[in-house]
């Protein structure tokens, strides 16, 4: 990734993407979900080292509570987060405070769930939050979408696929979550935008996986 011409922040990629002018070749931003501690302990230090830019997609309740995530992931501190930031590579973005899925929520309580997150970045962090991801890319209910879409300027879900130039639903951006096994053969096919099988796959997976969830 560091290698690569089409490297950029999400804000810049999405500038980029929807922007006038040739189409951007093969852009590319990296995103990381959720807050676990691993992430300050182990990928900023890398991604600093390479001069990679990453946005974190951050469910505050768990650091703001010093609480686990569920599985036993520990959660990053305020303090962590303040040291990534100061690399200038690492973007906040919200992934609600609580990690609730929104196609269940009530509606009456969507805005209060998302401006929880949002006051608490702008708190800790000094920075407001222009990116959302759905929790477990879970799209929302009509109510959350119309939310979200008067507070942020980005929303990612899930998809394996590229994000067309100027076409693109920014409230919609397709993602392409990579996994250790993945190896360098599947990553790279996902970097070109490959796989869409496989996440179409996943996502009938998760339906059922998650019918009962409500984070």
């Amino acid at each position: 990734l560091a290698a690569h011409e089409g490297i950029r922040s999400l804000t810049e990629a999405c500038d980029e993407l929807m922007g006038p002018g040739p189409s951007p070749r093969r852009t590319i931003a990296v995103t990381f979900d959720d807050g676990t501690a691993d992430f300050v302990d182990h990928a900023v230090p890398i991604l600093a080292r390479h001069g990679v830019p990453a946005t974190l997609y951050l469910a505050t309740r768990f650091a703001d509570e010093g609480i686990d995530f569920p599985g036993g992931g520990p959660a990053v501190s305020w303090a962590g987060l303040r040291d990534a930031c100061s690399t200038g590579l690492i973007d906040i973005g919200s992934h609600t405070h609580s990690h609730v899925l929104l196609d269940r929520l009530p509606a009456a309580e969507i805005g209060e769930e998302l401006d929880r997150s949002i006051q608490l970045i702008e708190d800790h962090l000094g920075l407001t939050p222009r990116h959302f991801a759905y929790p477990k890319a879970v799209l929302g209910s009509p109510a959350a979408e119309a939310e979200l879409r008067s507070r942020f300027a980005t929303a990612a879900v899930a998809g394996t696929r590229p994000n067309p130039p100027r076409t693109t639903d920014l409230h919609r951006l397709a993602r392409s979550p990579i996994q250790v096994s993945d190896g360098m053969r599947w990553f790279r096919k996902k970097a070109d935008g490959g796989l869409r099988l496989e996440d179409q796959l996943r996502q009938q997976v998760n339906r059922r996986r998650y019918a009962d969830a409500t984070t």
